[in-house]
């Protein structure tokens, strides 16, 4: 049951504060900055205006922590019976839902603004469109319905290359496209494995990620075939004339090893090894440092060539 009973005297300044951060999943955002700041690199084939960098990471902070508070907002009575998010503001009371639904309508606002106003409205209407894909898209039509949701919801986490690339050059080209659909095609393999540890969670509350309605050797097997195109796509920067040889080693060096771990994983769901012995998180864990390292050697490669 949610705690939103709570009265003021019982809701520190301190930890009100703490519970709005919260709000926004700070975790969260920093990998899509993560994605954000190399794509610029890339687009000035150089440093880009230090200035232009603080103000895309504000608003897409600002996008995004709307975004994560509104979805807050509408899950908060799911995330009331998971154990992963039984500490959420909404659940504990820290924050309203009327004090969450506000919070994350002016963000997205601000954020909006702060885009158009400070860096251009291309970006602008890219975040705002990420934004609501996550609301509206993802939270409120496809998460409770189909097993398919973390992979279409997924494009909303794909668009922060887009607005890095736009941010620095206030248009689209091939090599954004081609790290949107790296992030398209690694957003499942790196969530399913956190979602085959938590199944529980998600069957109790009757969200059909694809590991509540589907085996192990079901879930590792499509890990595997979204792994496989993530990696071929990651390669194609060099060839259409983007990268060097830095980024291409890098690409083939990290995703060599997530194919690895990927594959490692599959044998075992075959071998119908279960609980700790699976060792999903392995996966799970890889992928943020496989997205980290890849997307530095996309901010790095242009001062090799």
């Amino acid at each position: 049951m949610l705690a939103s009973s709570r009265s003021p005297s019982h809701r520190p300044f301190g930890a009100r504060v703490k519970a709005f951060v919260a709000l926004t999943k700070p975790r969260i955002i920093e990998l899509l900055l993560i994605t954000t700041v190399p794509v610029m690199f890339l687009a000035q084939q150089g440093v880009p205006d230090l200035t232009l960098v603080l103000l895309t990471c504000i608003g897409g902070y600002l996008s995004a922590g709307g975004a994560n508070a509104l979805n807050m907002y509408i899950d908060r009575d799911i995330d009331a019976l998971m154990d992963r998010t039984s500490q959420r503001p909404l659940v504990t009371g820290m924050v309203s839902p009327r004090e969450c639904l506000a919070f994350g309508i002016t963000l997205a606002v601000v954020s909006t603004l702060l885009f158009g106003l400070t860096v251009n409205w291309l970006s602008a209407w890219l975040a705002l469109g990420a934004l609501l894909f996550y609301v509206v898209v993802y939270t409120m039509i496809l998460k409770r319905r189909t097993s398919q949701n973390i992979v279409w919801g997924g494009i909303a986490g794909c668009m922060p290359v887009l607005i890095g690339w736009s941010s620095v050059t206030n248009s689209m080209s091939w090599a954004p496209v081609v790290l949107f659909l790296v992030m398209f095609f690694w957003t499942p393999p790196h969530y399913w494995p956190l979602s085959m540890k938590v199944r529980e969670d998600y069957a109790r509350v009757g969200v059909p990620m694809l590991p509540v309605v589907a085996s192990n050797k079901v879930v590792a097997r499509q890990i595997v075939i979204y792994s496989w195109a993530m990696v071929a796509i990651s390669l194609l920067l060099t060839p259409l004339g983007y990268t060097g040889w830095f980024y291409t080693v890098v690409a083939l060096v990290v995703g060599g090893w997530w194919l690895w771990e990927a594959h490692a994983l599959q044998n075992r769901a075959k071998a119908g090894v279960t609980g700790a012995k699976l060792k999903e998180m392995r996966l799970f864990h890889w992928s943020i440092t496989y997205v980290s390292l890849l997307f530095l050697a996309v901010a790095v490669d242009p001062f090799l060539r």
